[in-house]
């Protein structure tokens, strides 16, 4: 099936470090990012998207926040829109157990993955990128959960470089045996791109039944 770009970034998005943004542009040609910030909903978006549009301006583009912090937002037809002709789409860090809530068998996360099956890139950051797989690693104990599922190939561990190593081995030891999951640092990141290679960018460390595996794992 095809897709556009993946992009799993650790956390610390729209901040000096983060230079695969630009790569993720230059890739899908977009003149304009559309932000979800449904995750960051009680953590003062306001100041988050303030720096996001500093951020996308430094690097020559637009950004098109979309205030879909509740279900009723999430259904709203200009919302999901916005994102069914978004080339790039950026899901923000903050709760996934809320981002989940709020986008699931909604009209924008239909035009999530609708946008990702076209070719789009889709793009989410700390409890955005957690919830974009299948198994969705829970931040409350590191156990797993149902994430929104765009993807089965991985779960990711954001924003590894806060955790202490005993609550990264427990998630990698509960995760089923052939489940890949990446231990993703903030202002890192590990993107799928559309031909199917892996590229991993700062600080990614990966496991497979409970033990480290290389890239090459990833090849599809």
């Amino acid at each position: 099936m095809s897709r556009g770009t993946l992009a799993f970034v650790g956390g610390g998005e729209f901040s000096p470090g983060c230079d695969f943004d630009a790569a993720l542009l230059a890739e899908c040609g977009a003149s304009e990012v559309v932000v979800l910030p449904t995750a960051t909903a009680y953590e003062n978006p306001a100041r988050l998207r303030a720096r996001a549009e500093e951020w996308f301006a430094a690097l020559g583009v637009g950004c098109r926040w979309l205030d879909v912090y509740r279900r009723v937002d999430a259904d709203d037809a200009a919302a999901a829109a916005a994102v069914a002709d978004a080339e790039l789409v950026y899901l923000t860090g903050g709760s996934p157990l809320h981002a989940r809530s709020t986008l699931l068998r909604t009209a924008v996360w239909a035009a999530v993955t609708e946008a990702s099956a076209r070719g789009a890139t889709v793009a989410g950051a700390g409890a955005g990128g957690n919830v974009l797989c299948d198994h969705m690693v829970d931040v409350r104990g590191g156990a797993f959960t149902i994430g929104l599922g765009l993807t089965d190939e991985l779960a990711m561990i954001s924003r590894a470089d806060t955790l202490s190593a005993e609550r990264i081995s427990r998630t990698v030891q509960l995760a089923p045996p052939r489940l890949l999951v990446a231990a993703v640092e903030e202002r890192s990141a590990l993107i799928c791109w559309p031909d199917g290679s892996w590229e991993a960018v700062g600080e990614v460390v990966l496991y497979r039944g409970g033990a480290r595996v290389g890239l090459a794992d990833l090849a599809s």
